[in-house]
């Protein structure tokens, strides 16, 4: 080497400042767009809050740890590793923004983080309400669109960092000292717990704190089949014979009915309540006069704004099912479900699926004699909302299937869909003896107007729902049956508003006194309105009372 020729370093130095953008002066200003559009998505990977209230312009004025710890790093590593590291940071990066774009869907609908372990499932649900709701070209265009997203979001995350890694090292001195000055600018912020938004520090550490929190959700994941596996071993009632189950129900036809996104904020918001309540209590009236007594309450629901199987099996397991994880190991089990129970007892059970249009394996786990899917319904008319019949004629094909006169006493579980979102179009009540095969819809299924709005949408669907069931109770009701109405989950947050709770209304009716006797003693409300002090039971609670109390050994039970 002579004396003027450079050192290795320097020439590995000066073919990254080549490589890593230095541009010449004609190129200079789409260079600087290009290294603000990088800093810009870098920040935002850095940067971004998963839960969808913390959004805010003012969210980004952080100061990001991690991103002064890659400066520091890339600073002081020769060019060959420096390029590496850049690639693999980015890469990491890319992944935690496509994870917390994940995370602030998820908290919009769900209220709560994409579970890395549980919640791929939710994915294909997803897509299949999609195309029964808006179309096949709804779906086709929405899974398009996310896998580019998943595609390009890593690798535009990629490209940015090794830009911005070239750029800090030929600005080697004005970037130390920048980094310098915002790394004691995040030790006073920290120091003082500055926040420029509520709930985030401007000393950031959100990438940090949530790869430890992913980590935290994997381990638990993984642990929760030993959790299951206990719970599961503790079931008092798993090997109970059928003459010791539900003595005190013999005779009576049991429909459980979930009423979908019916939940608390239906019966308690101000802009919600006043339609949803005057059915409620005109019902009770009309009930009443009829001769039919009710109790209402309220049950934590393990899932929020959807995933309502998750619900419908925390309800009849016993056992919280709160994702998919857990639902599916739930569902291998030999758990006794509340309709077991019933079989067990000598009920002819089924399950009525509305929307259920293919093979459904786990019906098998909740034991029942028949599955109706949405062909065994015979449905010929319009589709509303979930492409499901309206509820109406739903429970009209179970009354025609299951309770025609001379019918053995039957247990039924029975999802209501036409309160499902997107909310509309609404069906109209009709006179029972028109329904036919659904031909009378006709003309009926037209989309929302403009003005309508979501929460306008969402309180009429479930006036719908719940006016049928009463209208079913006052046309096919008898002295044997006994009805649970009861909401799945609460709806999105764009209905809840921020800070909802899981709770759900639960209402029992029934003509015969005995039946109420024997929940006297859970505290329940009068009516099918329950009041906002009303009872609040966690769902999975709610077999081992059901059963406990319509069992031999108790007349009442608390």
């Amino acid at each position: 080497m002579t004396y003027d020729e450079p050192s290795r370093p320097e020439r590995d130095e000066a073919a990254d400042a080549a490589t890593d953008g230095a541009v010449p002066r004609r190129r200079r200003v789409p260079a600087v767009v290009g290294t603000a559009l990088a800093a810009v998505l870098v920040l935002v990977a850095l940067t971004l809050p998963n839960e969808v209230d913390l959004l805010a312009p003012a969210a980004f004025i952080r100061i990001p740890v991690e991103g002064l710890v890659a400066v520091a790093l890339l600073l002081v590593l020769p060019a060959r590793p420096r390029r590496v590291l850049a690639t693999l940071l980015g890469a990491l990066l890319g992944l935690v923004l496509v994870l917390t774009i994940a995370d602030l869907g998820f908290s919009t609908v769900l209220d709560r983080p994409f579970d890395l372990i549980a919640d791929w499932a939710f994915l294909a649900a997803g897509a299949e309400f999609l195309a029964e709701s808006y179309g096949r070209a709804a779906q086709v265009g929405a899974v398009v669109a996310a896998v580019a997203a998943l595609v390009a979001v890593p690798v535009l995350v990629v490209v940015s960092v090794r830009r911005l890694a070239g750029v800090a090292v030929r600005h080697r001195v004005a970037t130390t000292r920048a980094a310098t000055a915002l790394a004691a600018a995040w030790v006073v912020c920290a120091v003082l717990g500055a926040q420029v938004v509520p709930g985030l520090p401007v000393a950031a550490d959100t990438v940090a704190t949530g790869v430890y929190d992913r980590a935290g959700q994997v381990r638990a994941g993984l642990n929760d089949q030993e959790r299951l596996r206990t719970q599961l071993a503790g079931d008092p009632f798993q090997d109970t014979p059928g003459d010791q189950l539900l003595t005190a129900l013999r005779g009576k036809d049991v429909l459980v009915t979930f009423v979908e996104s019916y939940g608390r904020v239906a019966v308690e918001d101000p802009e919600l309540a006043p339609q949803v309540d005057a059915v409620l209590d005109d019902g009770t009236r009309r009930l009443a006069a009829a001769g039919y007594g009710s109790r209402s309450a309220f049950l934590t629901s393990s899932t929020t704004g959807g995933g309502s199987w998750l619900a419908h099996a925390t309800l009849m397991t016993g056992i919280r099912a709160d994702n998919q994880l857990r639902y599916t190991n739930l569902v291998r089990s030999d758990r006794l479900t509340l309709n077991g129970a019933f079989k067990r007892a000598g009920w002819r059970t089924s399950l009525v699926m509305p929307a259920l249009t293919r093979a459904w394996p786990e019906a098998d786990f909740f034991a029942p004699d028949r599955v109706y899917g949405a062909e065994d319904l015979g449905y010929r008319g319009p589709t509303f909302s979930f492409s499901s019949p309206p509820d109406q004629f739903t429970l009209e094909a179970f009354q025609r299937a299951e309770r025609a006169p001379g019918h053995a006493p039957v247990m039924a579980e029975i999802p209501l869909l036409s309160s499902h979102i997107p909310w509309s179009p609404v069906p109209k009540l009709v006179d029972w003896d028109d329904l036919g095969d659904g031909s009378v819809f006709a003309g009926t299924n037209r989309a929302p107007r403009a003005d309508e709005g979501t929460r306008r949408a969402y309180r009429q669907s479930i006036v719908y729902s719940l006016s049928t069931l009463i209208s079913y109770v006052q046309r096919y009701g008898d002295e044997n049956l006994v009805l649970v109405f009861l909401g799945d989950h609460q709806p999105a947050r764009s209905i809840t508003g921020e800070g909802a709770d899981k709770d759900v209304p639960i209402t029992i009716v029934a003509k015969d006194p005995a039946v109420l006797d024997r929940i006297s003693g859970w505290g329940w409300q009068d009516g099918l309105n329950p009041a906002p002090d009303a009872p609040v039971w966690p769902m999975e609670s709610f077999r081992d009372r059901f059963l406990r109390t319509f069992g031999p050994q108790s007349r009442t039970h608390s």
